[in-house]
């Protein structure tokens, strides 16, 4: 009997199927592990100084706090960020209504960490990029070698490109260390309302900082 005669549209519609298959497995997996890849975070080591990113009231400065207690780092730096104009408005009524970085201070110093320690710029930052330009100049400043870097989880790999990018010709080695007080979880993101935001949210600001557009 001759050999079967193979269709080569047959062999066509196997290999896109494979393709297909192949596609699919990778964006499955690209969804399950999009949020660990989102909070990119370091083994911890000594350091020269605690970097404390603007954005939130209590999680980023309560794990500084904790990383200077561990003894991981002598100073703490805390940036300040924009301050709300409603703030004002209240302080003009006579409600003044301390700002985010001075609450941060605040709070550090309650927790035992001394004024000695503690470096707040007076520079106000509107984004991210904004703190990565003064923390090179604190980098040059106190001759800073390797930092831990806190922030909250999803906000770890924008922060890894804006500081990457503001440290170019510097030797410097950035610890990143997500707050333990950040309720994220990266390993299921998909299944609470709150990091799915913080997903959506960062991604596309990410996306921005890649390509050099972040500011």
């Amino acid at each position: 009997m001759p050999p079967p005669v193979t269709r080569p549209g047959g062999r066509f519609r196997r290999f896109a199927l494979i393709a297909l298959l192949l596609l699919v497995a990778g964006g499955v997996y690209g969804f399950l592990h999009l949020g660990l890849w989102m909070a990119p975070e370091d083994s911890l080591q000594k350091a020269d100084a605690i970097f404390v990113l603007a954005g939130t009231l209590a999680e980023r400065p309560l794990e500084a706090a904790d990383l200077y207690a561990a003894g991981y780092a002598p100073r703490i730096l805390v940036t300040r960020d924009l301050v709300d104009p409603a703030t004002l408005v209240a302080a003009e009524r006579g409600a003044p209504f301390p700002q985010t970085a001075e609450l941060n201070r605040t709070m550090l110093l309650t927790l035992g960490v001394p004024a000695g320690a503690l470096i707040v710029p007076d520079r106000i930052h509107d984004n991210t990029a904004q703190e990565a330009e003064t923390f090179r100049e604190m980098v040059e400043k106190y001759h800073w070698r390797r930092v831990i870097v806190v922030s909250s989880r999803y906000h770890l790999r924008r922060v890894t490109v804006a500081l990457r990018r503001e440290l170019r010709g510097l030797d410097v080695q950035l610890i990143r260390r997500g707050s333990r007080y950040d309720p994220s979880v990266p390993s299921r993101w998909w299944t609470k309302r709150r990091d799915i935001r913080w997903i959506l949210s960062e991604l596309p600001k990410l996306a921005a900082y890649a390509v050099g557009l972040g500011g």
